[in-house]
């Protein structure tokens, strides 16, 4: 995987163009200290030319986030060329140089290639100073002071260089790492906390989606069921009101009747959407599987014959399993009374086994010869698949619709939310 890269704001820039200023101010200073006390003895070099490495060092800093590579090698070599040519700063020369390693580690996107710009030159700079000291060695093997001892004061102090420059060039590159690992730490917790935000809005969505899916189903199982027998009593009605008014008054009291269970069915349903989870996990069961009694004498007194047969011991089944199954019931005699056409007829059965309860519906009427998808028919494959069930739904060879729904009795179904 590759290396993340680091964005890097107007404060990071604005910092480091104080930053450079300072190191120039700062070497300007020592290097005009250093001048005074001839650090270098005869062999020193004009201050002049301090202030243009001086220059040279500092101003790359400016963009050291922006360039790493180019602006610790720029740095290294004018650090090379300063102490080489006895130029009177060390200061100034030496934080500039940490800056630049320390940069390359903390902000090269290629771990490789900062791997081996610092390598090249920790390298470099080791093997100047082992020349350097050799040099310096051979310049002053005469001095009896020199070899004197195991430990002579020349050789204590060309140690103390190399233990120096380790610990200088170490935590260079130690402290650069360690901010290239935090900066890519922190990177990683902001893109998982972007990740986890992009899921909540995604999960709070799907929520909202459903809620509304439930609605919908909801909605149309109740006022389609009691608007087709009002409109199946009412035509009936319309039909016998000269002839037989008292039979038209009776049909005109279906009507009623059914728009009271409506409007209590909408209430219970409002009250419902409006109750907490824990309260409508209490609320959410308003009937149960033997109020499909109900809905078959109500498919009867509509006019169109009805018969209820229960199969097998009746056993207590989940009341989201149950809310289901009679919502499924009823859209399926719901349809019956709409699509079936006169002469109709319907059975409803309910088995009970050891392991399932079964749900069929089955009417006779118009042979269908294509099928047609509806909210109903997808409310009832929902209702299904909530209960954990499976179902079937589809036209009879001769005539008419059966829908079977089978949902197992297991602790799973008992989980399932509608």
């Amino acid at each position: 995987m590759p290396a993340p890269t680091r964005p890097l704001t107007s404060q990071q820039r604005r910092s480091d163009l104080v930053m450079a200023a300072v190191v120039f101010v700062a070497g300007i200073i020592s290097a005009v200290l250093s001048s005074i006390s001839e650090i270098y003895g005869d062999d020193q070099a004009p201050l002049g030319y301090a202030v243009l490495y001086l220059f040279v060092i500092a101003a790359p800093l400016a963009v050291r986030r922006v360039w790493p590579a180019p602006v610790a090698v720029i740095v290294s070599i004018a650090y090379f060329f300063a102490v080489t040519f006895r130029i009177p700063e060390l200061y100034a020369g030496n934080v500039a140089m940490f800056i630049a390693l320390y940069t390359v580690g903390a902000w090269m996107a290629n771990r490789r290639a900062a791997l081996v710009v610092r390598a090249a030159i920790i390298a470099g700079m080791f093997l100047w100073l082992l020349i350097t000291m050799y040099r310096d060695a051979i310049d002053t093997a005469r001095e009896e002071e020199v070899i004197a001892g195991a430990m002579s004061p020349y050789v204590a102090f060309m140690m103390l260089q190399i233990l120096l420059n380790v610990l200088y060039f170490a935590g260079a590159y130690y402290f650069g790492e360690r901010a290239w690992n935090a900066a890519r730490q922190r990177a990683t917790l902001e893109q998982r906390t972007a990740d986890l935000e992009r899921e909540r809005e995604v999960t709070a969505a799907q929520a909202v989606a459903l809620d509304r899916v439930r609605i919908a189903r909801e909605l149309h199982d109740v006022v389609a069921h009691h608007v087709s027998v009002m409109g199946v009593q009412a035509g009936a009605a319309r039909t016998v009101i000269d002839a037989d008014p008292v039979q038209a008054k009776l049909m005109l009291a279906g009507i009623e009747e059914s728009a009271r269970e409506a409007i209590s069915e909408l209430r219970n349903l409002l009250e419902t959407l409006r109750s907490s989870d824990e309260d409508a996990a209490d609320t959410a069961s308003t009937v149960e599987l033997s109020d499909i009694a109900d809905l078959v004498a109500a498919t009867t007194d509509a006019g169109v014959p009805a018969v209820y047969e229960v199969v097998g011991d009746p056993r207590p089944v989940p009341s989201v399993v149950a809310v289901n199954l009679y919502r499924i019931a009823q859209e399926s005699l719901t349809n019956v009374r709409r699509h079936a056409g006169p002469g109709a007829r319907a059975d409803v059965r309910l088995r009970y086994d050891d392991t399932a309860v079964e749900l069929e519906v089955v009417n006779t009427g118009h042979r269908v010869l294509t099928m047609r998808g509806g909210l109903g028919q997808l409310g009832m494959r929902e209702r299904a698949a909530a209960s954990g069930g499976t179902i079937e739904s589809g036209p009879r060879e001769r005539g008419g619709w059966r829908v079977r729904v089978t949902v197992p009795l297991v602790p799973a179904a008992a989980g399932a939310v509608v």
